[in-house]
């Protein structure tokens, strides 16, 4: 089984690629653009692993992406990879509308197209996970109960928008 995971630099894809490397046979293909919400080398102790491989690389790239689906031919897609920080979305939103969205919708047709040239039942198999942020529900009073997956989006920053 081969694993995209796009932000696997960022703190939360990082600990996700220790896992999977660390708790099953998977191969990680970790691609990120090592940003300002990247951390740097925080796999080099993974760089002699067979099971992991890095790619630097931006999900806007769409010839990047077809180039790095055809070389790895992945069985899941775990899409992690945005721009972060609700401040610096206030200050810079196009960035956020860049690659939270025009990325996501990049990602997304370069699967699909892969998705179709697929034998059925590897068609069956092929898994697209989208990692998302609480923060698409709005804030919540220090009252209120916790937020719901069925509960309505009410975004409160650019951020909180593009994702």
């Amino acid at each position: 089984m081969r694993i995209l995971v796009t932000g696997g630099s960022g703190f939360i894809g990082s600990a996700l690629v220790r896992r999977i490397i660390s708790e099953t046979d998977y191969k990680v293909i970790n691609l990120d653009d090592l940003t300002y919400s990247s951390i740097k080398n925080v796999h080099d102790n993974l760089l002699q692993n067979k099971r992991y491989a890095f790619e630097k690389g931006n999900v806007c790239d769409k010839n990047f992406l077809y180039n790095l689906f055809d070389k790895y031919k992945p069985h899941i897609i775990m899409h992690l990879a945005a721009e972060t920080h609700v401040d610096n979305s206030i200050s810079g939103p196009e960035i956020f509308l860049q690659t939270n969205i025009i990325g996501t919708y990049t990602l997304l047709e370069v699967s699909m197209k892969y998705w179709k040239g697929l034998k059925k039942t590897n068609q069956n198999q092929f898994k697209f996970l989208h990692v998302s942020t609480d923060e698409v529900f709005g804030d919540l009073e220090l009252n209120e109960n916790k937020f719901s997956e069925s509960h309505p989006y009410n975004p409160s920053s650019p951020y909180s928008a593009t994702k």
